[in-house]
């Protein structure tokens, strides 16, 4: 990210290209270059792997939100993503990522809270590897 950038979000919310919580825009102009490639590869998800080290993260569950996407989400079975310790990987990645809708990606991470076991992280898991190599949603 560039210089200021969270300062430089309010003033492209009129470009959001995603319905609800989240921010999403093509060629945002905070991200350098370098974190453009680094993005595209998913290499900038590397550091995440301390924060599982510490145990403040899982490799899977409901993705990590800046302060200003929690803020967004106002009805309650959309914060219940947060009952759940966040993951470098979820349904939401393997499925599209920023190719589907905020509301889509909600009911996915319930889905996972719901449903979960170690098999179906195992599958997710299994699913991030091709997912990352084809750059899936990733922009």
């Amino acid at each position: 990210m560039v210089e200021g950038a969270e300062e430089n979000q309010a003033e492209l919310e009129d470009l959001n290209q995603v319905k609800g919580a989240a921010f999403k825009i093509d060629n945002d102009p905070r991200i350098t270059p370098i974190g453009k490639y680094l993005r595209k590869l998913s290499i900038d998800e590397i550091p995440q792997l301390i924060n599982v080290l510490l145990g403040d993260m899982s490799l899977v569950g409901p993705r990590p939100l800046s302060v200003r996407d929690y803020n967004g989400f106002e009805l309650d079975w959309q914060r219940r993503r947060f009952s759940v310790r966040p993951g470098i990987t979820c349904l939401w990645q393997v499925n599209g990522r920023h190719n589907i809708s905020f509301e889509k990606w909600m009911k996915l991470d319930l889905e996972y809270i719901d449903k979960w076991s170690l098999l179906l992280d195992f599958s997710i898991l299994l699913r991030t590897i091709p997912a990352v190599l084809r750059g899936s949603g990733a922009s």
